[in-house]
């Protein structure tokens, strides 16, 4: 309620008094007056309250993070027990960088691209990490996933079953197996082509197969100069795999443990 509104009904209520009262104009201010007093106490009793509310709060807001901190430093000894909550320790962090004049001089003068050239020069001078390729190679890993070859047990007799996981598998659909049954019951292929051209070497048909019968080899030079010559069938698969089978074993060893 507004000052003027208090101080109209204090003089209509000093007018519409009982008759026993007297309404003479020293009475009227007077009761003004009063109504100002009181106006005025009220304002200051309740600013007191608020700021008493307030102080408490704080108190206790305060008390609650010293026993926060309390807490904290007895789980773990090297927190400090008390952190600086009312100086300036953050800002303070922020004075030990770099001055805007620093920074100035750097972007002015380009001293990054000195340092940078400078680098540039100290390494022209060093000898060359180039090996001469194709007569210096660089280490593979044995998970290295290259030309594709199929697997023979120590018998001779192909490991591949005709499961066609491997086919199923595929994601460029570049490997076409067909099979048949042999007389004492077994299942080999009797078709195994892989379209090198569509192969993106992602090891699928390697992970998928239950008997390590497609696998990709280290071989990595294997570049045609006819697209026909990209398109392997079983017989060229097995070849390979003849050629490089101490490779694939040593290279399927190594990594068993991962797998």
């Amino acid at each position: 309620m507004s000052f003027a509104r208090q101080t109209i009904q204090a003089g209509l209520y000093s007018r519409f008094r009982p008759a026993s009262v007297s309404i003479g104009s020293s009475l009227t201010s007077a009761a003004i007056r009063s109504a100002v007093a009181q106006r005025r106490l009220i304002h200051s009793s309740r600013c007191t309250r608020a700021s008493q509310h307030d102080h408490h709060h704080e108190e206790q807001h305060t008390e609650s993070l010293h026993s926060d901190m309390k807490l904290l430093h007895g789980r773990y000894p090297e927190t400090p027990l008390y952190a600086d909550l009312n100086s300036n320790a953050n800002i303070e962090k922020f004075k030990s960088g770099e001055r805007a004049i620093d920074k100035a001089v750097h972007l002015f003068f380009l001293t990054e691209i000195m340092r940078g050239m400078w680098i540039v020069i100290e390494n022209f001078f060093r000898p060359p990490y180039t090996i001469m390729y194709p007569f210096e190679k660089g280490p593979l890993s044995p998970r290295f996933r290259g030309e594709h070859a199929l697997r023979r047990y120590p018998s001779g007799e192909e490991r591949c079953i005709a499961c066609k996981l491997c086919e199923a598998i595929c994601p460029a659909q570049a490997i076409t197996i067909e099979s048949e049954a042999r007389m004492d019951g077994s299942r080999r292929t009797t078709k195994y082509d892989i379209d090198m051209t569509k192969c993106i070497y992602c090891g699928f048909c390697q992970e998928a197969c239950p008997v390590d019968a497609i696998v990709e080899t280290q071989n990595q030079e294997f570049s045609t100069e006819t697209r026909e010559e990209l398109l392997y069938n079983k017989e060229k698969l097995l070849a390979n795999g003849d050629r490089a089978e101490a490779e694939i074993a040593a290279n399927l060893h190594a990594d068993h443990v991962y797998r």
